[in-house]
């Protein structure tokens, strides 16, 4: 049984108790989030989760036993009803995708700022994928490689001109003054402009951006 519909449920899942705690205590001081369990390894997260039926499960994906990714496969299929954010350090990129190809709905690096990290929960929590600020090139790649991938949408979407340049220039991560330099506009076009293509796509970050942009051949990395 969920907790107060007001408030977003939560169960976290690492096997290093101090970042356990201090994620639980970023989400503790939190009207909005209700952490409902803590767990240390997959099997006790599965547990917790058909216990609970939180709205989200973060969890890390290398634990003891049952490791994230094999309870995020099993967490898809009995309860996919949960929305799943894994959390990874960069050196893990395979197994990030590997994650999101298992069914988790986003991903965010464990040094994320507190601030990203409650802006993921909120993105997975309305349903849509949450790619980390942070993301590389090379995870670019392999997310663009990975054709199993749940969060990306398989519509091909059209774009004018001019939101096709704009995606470029995200992808080569300009700010919206370099941007509005660059194409001659306002800088409030250019946010508008940003705006409509982070709806299109139903993504929240310019990472999200740019792992559409890849795989649907909207931009293409330099050195491909």
């Amino acid at each position: 049984m969920k907790y107060n519909t007001n408030h977003i449920s939560i169960i976290i899942a690492d096997d290093h108790e101090l970042y356990l705690d201090g994620l639980t205590t970023y989400f503790s001081e939190q009207p909005q989030y209700r952490v409902m369990a803590q767990c240390t390894n997959g099997e006790q997260l599965l547990r917790a989760a058909r216990q609970h039926r939180p709205d989200v499960v973060i969890t890390d994906l290398r634990m003891p036993g049952c490791d994230g990714i094999e309870a995020i496969r099993i967490l898809h299929r009995e309860l996919p009803e949960i929305r799943i954010l894994a959390q990874s350090v960069m050196d893990h990129e395979y197994m990030i995708v590997q994650a999101l190809e298992a069914g988790a709905n986003g991903y965010i690096l464990k040094d994320a700022p507190k601030k990203e990290i409650f802006e993921a929960v909120n993105a997975v929590y309305l349903n849509q994928p949450y790619y980390c600020r942070q993301t590389t090139g090379k995870l670019f790649r392999l997310i663009n490689n990975n054709f199993h991938n749940p969060c990306v949408q398989q519509t091909q979407l059209v774009f004018t001109e001019l939101e096709k340049k704009i995606i470029q220039l995200m992808c080569e991560d300009k700010s919206v003054r370099e941007a509005a330099e660059i194409l001659f506009l306002s800088e409030r076009t250019i946010e508008k402009h940003r705006s409509a293509v982070l709806n299109k796509m139903n993504v929240k970050t310019v990472a999200g951006v740019a792992v559409y942009a890849i795989r649907h051949k909207l931009y293409l990395i330099p050195g491909d």
